[in-house]
């Protein structure tokens, strides 16, 4: 083993051999999402939410234990035998710091971090460390776990140096370890001025290369990764630094303008919108790392007889990447949780009622509204209304029924998702030829 690096356009190991890095991203677990696991609004939310519901020690219990059932050992073995060697880890930085504690670092956050990056070592899987949620919000969605629309994290310079010193406790803590690939310091940013986020990549890159000179830098693109048509010369500043985009396609979701049946033309337009994404860096010789793409599964609860066609049309390039995401409650996931587990069936009226209003802001067909109308008044002003609803559901459970509800994640409650495996199984040796 040994660290891997970038030269020119590739990630190598320390013998100069090529390692393509495939796999998935870990959302949902270190970093909550609703449409992933099925609470409304923000992760802050629903954790203070169901504090006050059932008391500090049974929400400590359920957020523990789900944490730890989340991803073992099973996972890891079954990500593995389908010839995938990454695992990118989206987390939060409150498990680092506390807003009203600002730079004190909680040991805890390491917990189960550690647990996952050291579970993943064993099966020979790399893991790339992700900062999805920043202090303030560093982009416009749920996913910043702000509960506003305003990404905040470009107006205010105590919330980027907040995540400068984060970086800096991550990268004392995990320098040399090599099974982390490398370290992505800021999920799909918005910064609408776009000159911010250069200065910001500047400074959290000499931070990081302070303490830790050797794993590589994956830097997200600006405008939810999809843009950097404005970074010019940035790159000459930054060694050992490969560049992501996200690359989503609308036919993949609903709403799309038409089915897509792999016509020469629809294979244009996807080839096309994903050259665009990558145009600066092949300009400049660079390495480009595809950090999420994927499209959205319809599911039998709500979508009835037409689930099997919809996701038969929901079925490149050599270069790593990672799909998202490996699990959730059955929207994305590689594997999702059993309809019949303790969470669904405790959840099934409230689910349905959440897809009834739409008030997740991923995969809704919202073509009828107005983005800014959407984004403010479902998916914040009602989501935030339902979140005290989901924390009642466990009003009244033992901390034996708690940690059922929790175990509802384990892999042996999963169902395989067995296109997509496949699709990807297929794919990832012929990559990494």
């Amino acid at each position: 083993m040994s660290l891997l690096k970038v030269s020119g356009t590739k990630i190598v190991d320390e013998q100069g051999k090529e390692t393509v890095l495939r796999g998935a991203g870990l959302g949902g677990w270190m970093n909550m999402e609703n449409f992933i696991t099925g609470y409304p609004g923000c992760e802050h939310q629903i954790r203070e939410a169901l504090k006050e519901a059932i008391g500090e020690k049974k929400q400590a219990l359920f957020f523990d234990k789900f944490l730890e059932y989340f991803f073992t050992d099973a996972d890891a073995a079954f990500f593995k035998s389908l010839g995938l060697n990454a695992i990118r880890i989206a987390f939060n930085y409150r498990h680092f710091e506390d807003d009203m504690n600002p730079r004190v670092l909680k040991e805890s956050g390491f917990h189960h971090l550690d647990r996952v990056i050291d579970i993943c070592a064993k099966h020979g899987i790399y893991t790339i460390l992700d900062l999805h949620t920043a202090p303030g919000g560093q982009n416009t969605d749920w996913h910043a776990d702000h509960g506003s629309h305003i990404a905040n994290f470009w107006n205010y310079k105590d919330f980027q140096d907040r995540v400068l010193w984060l970086w800096s406790e991550l990268a004392k803590h995990y320098k040399g370890n090599k099974w982390i690939a490398g370290y992505n310091p800021l999920n799909e940013p918005t910064d609408s001025k776009h000159t911010r986020l250069i200065e910001f990549y500047n400074k959290v890159h000499k931070v990081i290369r302070a303490e830790d000179p050797d794993h590589i830098i994956f830097f997200d693109a600006n405008t939810f990764a999809s843009d950097f048509s404005q970074f010019g010369d940035s790159h000459k500043n930054w060694e050992n630094t490969a560049y992501s985009i996200h690359d989503y396609s609308v036919y993949g979701f609903p709403g799309a303008p038409e089915v897509y049946n792999s016509t020469e033309e629809q294979r244009r337009r996807l080839k096309r919108s994903y050259e665009k994404k990558r145009q600066w860096m092949d300009e400049r010789g660079l390495c480009v790392w595809n950090g999420e793409w994927g499209p959205v599964y319809a599911r039998k609860q709500y979508e009835g007889e037409l689930t099997d066609e919809i996701n038969t049309h929901r079925y490149k390039d050599r270069l790593s990447w990672s799909i998202w995401l490996y699990k959730d409650i059955g929207f994305q996931g590689m594997v999702y949780i059993n309809p019949e587990t303790k969470y669904m069936t405790l959840f099934k009226d409230f689910l349905a009622k959440k897809h009834r209003l739409a008030i997740d802001a991923w995969g809704a067909d919202d073509s009828a509204f107005n983005e800014r109308i959407t984004r403010i008044s479902r998916n914040i002003l009602v989501s935030e209304f339902m979140v005290k609803e989901w924390a009642d559901h466990f009003v009244g459970l033992s901390e034996e029924e708690i940690e059922e509800v929790a175990a509802s994640f384990k892999f042996e409650h999963c169902v395989k998702r067995d296109g997509l495996n496949k699709v990807l199984t297929e794919n990832a040796p012929k990559v990494a030829a």
